[in-house]
């Protein structure tokens, strides 16, 4: 896993289905190993002012006699699949490394959420008559989707589970999904975001990536779980 970190001086335009803008100012830009690229200030705790979530690409160019004389020393341009652009203009660089992160062995569950995502997998019909599962923790390149099943019609669809659903867990599974729908193997992939409780911009946001969301009663799927017929 590598990171880029860059502090600058930046002017930042989004332009798509909305457009936004930054102007200039002293920022730190992340740009991830899964191609994503944020730009933060020094406050709104770990949101990003501006973003552009995987997959995408970043195209670094040097900037034309005018924008040089405005102080401007590189031009970034960051298009998504849909052709949605984030423009970055840095005027002066304050620092600027790379970190090799290895591989995450990611974020370990509570016991709840555990727990929940063993109790899915026991009984995938919870998500529908007919389902059933294929593999727990499976791999992507970016790390394991919790559940990987089959609904009625044999379809692949890929859960994450949550304790509390927020847009975090939207987006990881949205990698999650833009990776498994690349293998002709296993698309097409479907995805559903299981958690006991969603939060609505959550809801909104799954909404938005053809991801359904499923709010799960674990006292009732924990009543099915019988420990005495468990070999462990």
């Amino acid at each position: 896993m590598h990171v880029r970190l860059v502090i600058a001086d930046c002017q930042v335009d989004y332009a798509g289905r909305l457009s936004a803008h930054l102007p200039m100012a002293k920022r730190l830009i992340i740009v991830k190993a899964d191609g994503s690229v944020s730009v933060h200030a020094d406050d709104r705790a770990y949101k990003p002012l501006n973003w552009m979530s995987a997959p995408c690409r970043l195209t670094i160019t040097e900037p034309d006699a005018d924008s040089a004389e405005l102080g401007v020393t590189q031009l970034w341009e960051v298009r998504s699949r849909e052709g949605d652009t984030l423009q970055i203009r840095l005027g002066e660089v304050h620092l600027d490394s790379d970190h090799t992160f290895g591989v995450d062995p990611g974020l370990q569950k509570d016991g709840v959420e555990a727990h929940l995502q063993t109790l899915l997998a026991e009984h995938p019909s919870t998500f529908g008559d007919g389902w059933q599962l294929v593999k727990r923790e499976y791999y992507t390149p970016i790390g394991p989707v919790d559940l990987l099943l089959r609904d009625h019609n044999g379809g692949h669809v890929a859960v994450e589970v949550k304790r509390r659903g927020e847009i975090d867990g939207v987006e990881q599974l949205t990698r999650y999904l833009d990776l498994m729908n690349r293998d002709p193997q296993l698309a097409p992939v479907q995805g559903v975001f299981a958690a006991q409780q969603i939060k609505p911009q959550a809801a909104t946001l799954a909404a938005d990536r053809g991801i359904s969301c499923r709010v799960i009663d674990y006292d009732l799927l924990r009543g099915m779980d019988n420990a005495d017929e468990r070999l462990f």
